[in-house]
């Protein structure tokens, strides 16, 4: 007999809940009533299925297809993708390829979408499973390899050997049956260090069978032994199934039948149980091999004829060509030497539709890959013509950019230049009313000085004369009562005039600024003012106690406060005024405030006063900052600020 072993289908699952993972199927069922239609009753209902899979597969996939709703109601792709997942493990395990297949290619395109490495990974490597069971093995390979290189990407032990074992089938189909077992032995090891008993069953059949497609059927026996084990143990009838059926041809390979017929037996109670048609003829046909070297003839017969309406049931074709040599074989046993020449011709014929079939499949898949070729050919031709046109166009599109860009920054150098010297034209004019400011500040200040010298020299000593010639007089002069009262008032006003004439002068160049700076000058004005009554003027001062400001700044910032409360006495109406002079790092802030009635600070923008015009041009002559804060009824502020 030839042998028949059985390979474990693999799928990479993608995990449900690990919560969930841990309970038996009882415990599971009994949540499903109360669980919402959420993520979690989709992973629910798939870890379900999980536990009917290989014993009851119907209803595993009622399972799945259930989650596979749910998931599409609440937009759950990643729901979906592990529905495909289990789903086409059990049409696999079942021999439906083909809608395996489909059911895969839809699940990758989720997988795309999510982005997820390793849900992408094990769906590339589903779909390459179901393509290398329905033996088209050059698109499993290509799905195979883009899975590999995405896992690659990921340092996981678990899913280096599950894909290790899947590749180990792929090198079994394609016969290439040393390096199978190189990726199974290494699948197995790790398995073995991870304690994962159930991929280490699936790995250790599929190795087993390599080693016997190498006529090293000990070998094989003994691996195929440890995963009967493994698959008693943890329940699964689906791997059972798969050791009975490997073990019993094995035992047929080496004339061993009493020894076969409990295996076979065995595994034909259990492959019925589970719905694995396949499984259930590769049993009968064991059994009729079995009776038929105890030449209990008939029911070997029967068991073949059983067989063979399953491979018409379920399409299986190439099993049906061995079954038809082995009936032939049988009816030749059996004398019946024209049934024998029946099933024999019967088995030539569909050997040669297989094979037929097989060479139309490879010459289509041949005109197909030489139709590819072509217009492979034909599309890089194409493309190689559009992007030569494409690069003229870039070259035209860049070149007339480059130009557009050079235009662009030729104008907007001459506008930056235009602009530099709108900007140097607007500095000089500033610098120019400056420079005429300045001149006429000095200019004014130089005349305040000269006229507060004459005063205080000239007319000052001249009235101070008078006023000694006339208390001279007095001592020499008799006078009556009404002459003297009248002497004496004249001399009051005299005293008054030379008061007067020393207050003009002092306002017009205070003694106090020249000699002992601005902070004592500012102080001794507002103690003036405050002697005067005229406005209760309070001075502070901070951080001026050891500032040096130049002269002319000196006396700027000096006439500036003058004028300010000079305005506040004249047009505020207030009762308090506060005059603060500080200095921090190289900023001199200067902020006169008072309790007067307040103004529109509007009017300033149209002011045309003296004072206010002088304050102004003050300022930016120095080169600063003018903030004017004012209400009506809320008193007025004014904050200076220069860089000294």
């Amino acid at each position: 007999m030839k042998s028949t072993l059985t390979l474990l289908m693999l799928t990479l699952l993608l995990s449900a809940a690990s919560g969930q993972e841990l309970m038996n199927k009882d415990s599971l069922l009994k949540l499903l009533p109360a669980a919402k239609e959420d993520t979690g009753k989709v992973l629910l209902l798939i870890n379900i299925g999980q536990q009917y899979e290989s014993n009851e597969p119907g209803k595993a996939k009622s399972y799945y297809l259930l989650a596979k709703k749910i998931s599409e109601k609440i937009n759950y792709p990643l729901g979906v993708v592990k529905y495909a997942a289990n789903y086409t493990y059990v049409l696999n395990m079942q021999g439906l390829y083909d809608s395996s297949i489909i059911v895969n290619l839809e699940a990758l395109k989720i997988a795309r979408k999510i982005n997820n490495p390793e849900y992408l990974g094990k769906t590339l490597f589903n779909t390459g499973t179901s393509y290398r069971q329905a033996g088209q093995y050059e698109e499993a390979v290509k799905y195979y390899e883009e899975g590999k290189k995405v896992f690659e990407q990921i340092d996981n032990k678990i899913t280096e050997a599950r894909s290790g074992d899947i590749l180990q089938l792929l090198y079994h189909d394609m016969h290439q049956y040393r390096k199978a077992i190189q990726y199974g032995e290494k699948s197995v090891k790790i398995f073995r260090e991870i304690n994962d008993s159930v991929w280490l069953g699936t790995a250790l059949n599929n190795l087993g069978i390599n080693y016997s497609a190498l006529q090293q059927s000990d070998k094989a026996e003994q691996l195929f032994k440890e995963a009967l084990k493994i698959g008693q143990l943890t329940g699964d009838k689906n791997m059972q199934v798969a050791q009975l059926l490997n073990l019993g041809d094995i035992a047929i390979q080496k004339n061993r039948y009493a020894e076969a017929k409990p295996l076979y037996d065995h595994a034909l109670q259990l492959a019925q149980e589970i719905e694995a048609f396949e499984s259930v003829l590769i049993a009968c046909k064991g059994l009729s091999f079995c009776y038929e070297s105890d030449k209990q003839y008939d029911v070997a017969k029967e068991l073949a004829l059983k067989a063979l309406n399953i491979s018409y049931q379920y399409n299986l074709r190439l099993e049906r060509q061995k079954l038809f040599t082995h009936l032939s074989n049988l009816a030749y046993s059996m004398q019946d030497k024209k049934l024998g020449e029946y099933y024999a011709t019967q088995g030539t014929l569909l050997g040669d539709s297989l094979l037929n079939e097989t060479i139309q499949k490879n010459t289509l898949e041949l005109e197909k890959k030489y139709e590819t070729e072509k217009k492979n050919t034909q599309i890089q031709l194409q493309q190689s013509e559009l992007k030569r046109r494409r690069i003229f166009n870039y070259l035209l599109l860049g070149s007339a950019l480059a130009l557009l860009l050079i235009i662009g920054l030729l104008y907007r150098t001459y506008q930056q230049k235009q602009k530099l010297q709108q900007q140097r034209i607007a500095e000089l004019e500033t610098e120019k009313q400056l420079t005429a400011t300045e001149a006429v500040l000095k200019g004014e200040e130089n005349e305040r000085t000269r006229l507060a010298k004459d005063l205080h020299d000239g007319l000052g000593g001249m009235l101070s004369g008078i006023k000694y010639s006339m208390n001279t007089m007095k001592g020499n002069l008799i006078m009556t009562p009404e002459n003297q009262q009248a002497f004496e008032r004249s001399m009051d006003m005299l005293d008054s005039s030379i008061k007067e004439m020393r207050r003009v002068a002092h306002n017009m160049m205070p003694e106090a600024l020249v000699k002992f700076g601005l902070d004592t000058a500012l102080k001794d004005f507002c103690s003036d003012i405050n002697q005067s009554g005229a406005l209760n003027v309070n001075y502070q001062s901070i951080g001026m106690e050891a500032a040096e400001v130049d002269q002319t700044t000196a006396i700027t910032v000096y006439r500036i406060v003058q004028e300010l409360i000079n305005n506040t006495m004249k047009h505020a109406a207030a009762k308090n005024a506060i005059v603060q002079l500080s200095r921090e790092n190289n900023k001199l802030s200067i902020t006169v405030e008072d309790d007067g009635k307040g103004f529109d600070t509007a009017l300033l923008q149209g002011a045309k006063g003296i004072g206010w015009t002088n304050i102004r041009n003050r300022v930016e002559f120095l080169k600063g900052k003018l903030d004017v804060s004012a209400g009506e009824g809320k008193g007025t502020s004014v904050l200076i600020e220069i860089n000294v």
